[in-house]
């Protein structure tokens, strides 16, 4: 009868007697297991990863190419201006950094679209109370006589444009329009649905709500 040591037994002394032996199991290996399963996991999660990026890649859909893809303002920097003769789809907002002058210096030509006699001297004589300088005073040309529906029409070149949206707040539900004109001259063209200017409280409001900036897009959003 001897006393050993075998290998694997952790220090242990066991007393060998007859044919009896202790059984040497394989080291452990867990921790080897656990770890291959650990780099199999992060090799699949970036194999994943870069076949996303591919993908939005080759179909356009990253973060780059949705804010390529968004609308930008025409290239003469008029996002807002209407092609002449036609309504503008914001009326009386100011694109770009246009400003909105003061009433004493916008000078604005009053026309009166409609059957009611004396209505553009009125309007006119209220606009000179208000500040503003008055040009022209009339029946409205031709081209827009009796085909002013609503409350009024602004016309106005490239270069009155805040003065435009100056006036549109003095009366409500008004129209702008750009024409060719290249002076700051505005034109007011009365309609058929308009019956007086608005009240100063409501058109200093109007006027805040159109020069109000427009909020920026969020990433990745037109």
């Amino acid at each position: 009868m001897s006393m050993l040591t075998p290998r694997g037994l952790k220090g242990k002394q066991y007393r060998v007697t007859g044919n009896s032996y202790p059984r040497l199991g394989r080291p452990p290996r867990r921790g080897r297991k656990v770890v291959m399963a650990v780099g199999g996991v992060l090799a699949l999660g970036l194999v994943s990863v870069g076949g996303i990026q591919l993908y939005d890649v080759f179909t356009g859909k990253n973060k780059h190419g949705a804010a390529q893809a968004c609308a930008s303002p025409g290239a003469t920097g008029k996002p807002l201006a209407a092609p002449e003769g036609s309504p503008s789809a914001a009326p009386g907002a100011v694109p770009g950094n246009t400003a909105v002058p003061q009433p004493a210096t916008v000078t604005v030509n009053v026309y009166n679209a409609t059957d009611k006699a004396g209505l553009a001297a009125r309007t006119a004589d209220e606009l000179k109370k208000r500040g503003f300088q008055v040009g022209q005073v009339g029946n409205a040309p031709s081209a827009l006589d009796r085909k002013v529906p609503g409350t009024a029409q602004v016309l106005s070149g490239p270069g009155g444009l805040g003065a435009a949206t100056l006036l549109v707040s003095q009366v409500a539900s008004a129209t702008s329009t750009e024409d060719a004109r290249t002076d700051a001259t505005v034109d007011l063209v009365i309609g058929d649905a308009f019956t007086a200017l608005a009240d100063p409280n409501q058109a200093a409001a109007a006027l805040a709500e159109l020069t109000k900036p427009s909020p920026s897009p969020e990433p990745g959003h037109c």
